[in-house]
Parts: structure tokens; C-alpha cells; sequence
């Protein structure tokens, strides 16, 4: 295939063809050229006017970060984008399938129900430990990595300003003033909550696409795609792994995975003793 950037340098000797999963255009296996050697590594090109102008090197260091606690792979290269290339983030690749095709195998695999729900019990619990682990990460504030040494910019967003600036468009899809009112006073409310939880890393796409998985174990061997990784509430990465994917089996035993140490470290705890509902 055409490479997505003709004669890059940093990837000489190599031949490129799309992963499946996430952005194709950005991610690709990279194969050496000759045929020898087993080698093969996964790259991950930030072209898009979304990346942050060094989002490979942040993205390297917050791999770097976690490494310890989780299974993330090494990085080979890390390059910012510049006007004549853009960012490069190049790991090793991980043994594991793709945690989303893993699920969707074991639930149509309805021949014995019994061991159906046990093993989405088992992979939900396994998914629920990474966001365990994560909200056990501690941040000194909430915001966006700016640079590859994790400096934090702080959010500038207030969700009940944010519901006054789209009032008018609220209006205009029929919302009534009640409506908008009441809004208005449950996002005030979450908006307290959120102030009072002290913050933790946060991958923000943790879901089953972006994680590798061993299909005998359903264990996870590689978390992946750090992209939208910030410091913020120990909720989100846990209402990510529940947010399409509702089997009553792998529900549990997500949550059993979240709570399998008591509440994660760094989490508020309402009276009963489980995370706050915001």
C-alpha cells in the first residue's frame, strides 16, 4: 500500500498497511521491507487538526507513567509533528485480539449460558481493574496534558455556563424554560460533585476496542490509544466500559473489578460507601 507519509525517514526499511479499529488512517502495522526478522511494530501517525501539536510524546509518557501498573507497550519512537512531517508514536505490538471482537464473540456464543456469563464475567472484571487502577492514580489538579512532561492546563469549562451559552439553541429545538431550568439544576449539582472528587489519570476511551485481550484467558494484555487520557474524575473511565456494552454478566463483573479492593484510591465516597452518583 501507499504509505500515508511518501519516504518518511523515521520508518525506513519498513512497509506499513492499516490496523483494524479506531482511526485506520492513523494507525498501521509496520512489517520490515526485506521480509526478515520479526520485528513488527505498531505506528501511529497525529496528522489531524485535533492531536495536540506533541501528542506522540505525551502519549509516550503517559505509557511511561503507567507502565508499572498496567500492560501498555514500549515505545520505539516518539517524534512532534513539524511542518514537514507530522507526530509519530512508534511501540512495539502487543500479543492479544481486540477486546471489542473478543466480546462480541462471547456474547453470540449463547450454545451454554452458563459459561457464557462466566467468562463476560471474567473479561468485564479484567476491564474493570484498568479503570480501578487508573482512579487509583492521583493528579494534582484536572485538566489536559500539555506537554510530555505532563503539565497540566486546567479545564476552562463550567458546565452551568455551559448550559446558559446553549440555551438559545435549546430554545430552538423546543426545550421549554422549565426544561432548561431544570437542566440547569442537575448540571449545577454535578458540577459540585465533580469540585469535590480529587482527581485522577484518566484514559477517557477505555472501552473494549481499545484495549488487547487474550481470547483463552480474557485477560488483558495491552491498553491502548491514550489520545483523550487527561486528570479528571475517577467515574469516567468506568461509565466508558459500561456505556454500549450492557450484559448483565459483563456489567457485573465490571463493576466487581472497579470494587474488587474496596473504593478505588483517590475516589469520593457517598454514606454507603461507594462512589457518588454525579
Amino acid at each position: 500500500m501507499q504509505r500515508p507519509v511518501p519516504d518518511d525517514p523515521r520508518l525506513a526499511g519498513y512497509t506499513l498497511e492499516p490496523l483494524g479499529g479506531g482511526w485506520s488512517g492513523e494507525t498501521f502495522l509496520a512489517a520490515p521491507s526485506d521480509g526478515r526478522g520479526e520485528d513488527r511494530l505498531a505506528v501511529r501517525y497525529f496528522a489531524d487538526a485535533r492531536h495536540a501539536p506533541g501528542a506522540a510524546r505525551i502519549q509516550a509518557a503517559l505509557m511511561d507513567l503507567v507502565r508499572d501498573v498496567l500492560p501498555v507497550p514500549a515505545v520505539r519512537q516518539a517524534h512532534d509533528g513539524d511542518a514537514a512531517l507530522p507526530g509519530l508514536l512508534v511501540t512495539e505490538l502487543l500479543p492479544g485480539e481486540r477486546g471489542d471482537l473478543v466480546l462480541a464473540r462471547l456474547t453470540a456464543d449463547s450454545r451454554d449460558v452458563s459459561r457464557q456469563d462466566r467468562r463476560l464475567h471474567t473479561l468485564g472484571r479484567a476491564l474493570g481493574d484498568i479503570a480501578r487502577t487508573l482512579a487509583g492514580i492521583p493528579m494534582p489538579r484536572a485538566g489536559m496534558f500539555a506537554d510530555d512532561g505532563l503539565r497540566i492546563e486546567p479545564f476552562h469549562l463550567w458546565l452551568p455556563t455551559w448550559v446558559d451559552t446553549h440555551a438559545p439553541r435549546l430554545v430552538e429545538e423546543g426545550w421549554s424554560d422549565a426544561e432548561i431550568a431544570a437542566l440547569r439544576g442537575v448540571v449545577e449539582r454535578a458540577a459540585s460533585q465533580l469540585a469535590e472528587t480529587p482527581p485522577c489519570l484518566v484514559h477517557s476511551d477505555l472501552n473494549p476496542k481499545n484495549v488487547l485481550v487474550d481470547p483463552a484467558t480474557l485477560q488483558v494484555t495491552g491498553v491502548l490509544d491514550w489520545e483523550f487520557a487527561h486528570a479528571g474524575h475517577p467515574a469516567t473511565d468506568l461509565g466508558n466500559l459500561l456505556r454500549f456494552d450492557r450484559e448483565p454478566a459483563y456489567v457485573e463483573g465490571v463493576l466487581d473489578g472497579y470494587l474488587a479492593a474496596g473504593t478505588p484510591a483517590g475516589t469520593a465516597q457517598g454514606e454507603d460507601g461507594v462512589p457518588p452518583r454525579v
